[in-house]
């Protein structure tokens, strides 16, 4: 096991300004996200050509709309959906590359399924930023499913599936059990729990990696012996900087400026635990529907 921590250096780091707006308008420049890995010694930048900032924008208007009517996110703002949603789905980036490139993989044409994918978070904001990968929408609910159908139209994404099913069934299914190079799940379960689910999804040699909050140790501990049984164990535990607007400064989603922080809080930090499969999952694994969450491993 290695530790990093992809954080912004300095305890306030004032990035580029976020030009990001919500209908097609004059280009401003590009959204970046940087994160360094201090370990490492390495930085790592994710940018969004103009074409990609209208797909994210394009996103942006179909999870509100829709959120009127559906319960999609809690989120309402757009400023905060760019902090809650957007900027901390590519937060991932960094340490999946990291940790698939140290083992060798080729990132070019990786194969991801975003378990518990909700709407669509991070999986279709991860689509839109590399294009090259394939990526699929694993979510349980009808309704949800028919607005993550609808947002991959509108956005015109050609690299997503939507899969209608609940993982359990997802890991029992001949097509898609361990045959993904990555699972990504964000806010779904406990480690534990979101273990069972993922796993089995992953072929052997790929990852799993889930979006926690500030403080996974607990949840780490407690998910070790689960792990072990499907047949992987932790890689990396990646801190990654959250963003916020610079104090003072417009929240107007056309024209942000974000302070890099350090963690404040549950919201200050987003940590990424990174998990490697070594082995096959045994077959009885994920468990019937109800079982993992009744009777976690």
């Amino acid at each position: 096991m290695s530790l990093c921590f992809c954080s912004a250096g300095s305890r306030r780091l004032l990035l580029p300004r976020l030009f990001l707006g919500r209908r097609p308008q004059v280009l401003r420049p590009l959204l970046l996200l940087r994160t360094t890995a201090t370990a490492a010694g390495s930085s790592s930048t994710t940018s969004l050509s103009p074409q990609q900032q209208r797909q994210v924008s394009l996103y942006v208007d179909v999870l509100l709309d829709w959120n009127q009517r559906m319960n999609l996110t809690a989120v309402t703002d757009e400023a905060e959906v760019m902090t809650r949603h957007v900027v901390d789905s590519l937060a991932v980036l960094p340490p999946l590359e990291r940790a698939y490139t140290s083992r060798g993989g080729d990132i070019s044409g990786i194969s991801l399924v975003d378990v518990g994918s909700g709407a669509g978070l991070p999986g279709l904001i991860l689509a839109v930023a590399r294009p090259s990968w394939k990526f699929t929408l694993l979510e349980s609910m009808r309704k949800r499913c028919t607005f993550l159908e609808h947002a991959v139209e509108v956005m015109g994404l050609s690299n997503v599936d939507v899969v209608c099913d609940r993982a359990e069934n997802a890991g029992q299914n001949h097509d898609l059990r361990e045959s993904f190079d990555v699972a990504a799940a964000r806010a779904v379960a406990e480690l534990k729990i979101l273990a069972e689910y993922c796993l089995p999804l992953v072929r052997v040699g790929g990852l799993f990696i889930a979006a926690k909050g500030h403080d996974p140790h607990e949840e780490i501990r407690s998910a070790k012996a689960a792990v072990g049984k499907l047949g992987a164990s932790m890689l990396d535990l990646c801190s990654v900087t959250q963003f916020r607007p610079e104090k003072g400064i417009s929240t107007d989603v056309l024209s942000l400026s974000w302070l890099a922080v350090e963690s404040i809080g549950p919201h200050g930090q987003r940590t990424a635990v990174v998990y490697l499969k070594e082995r096959t999952t045994p077959k009885k694994y994920p468990r019937q529907p109800g079982t993992p969450s009744k009777t976690p491993l």
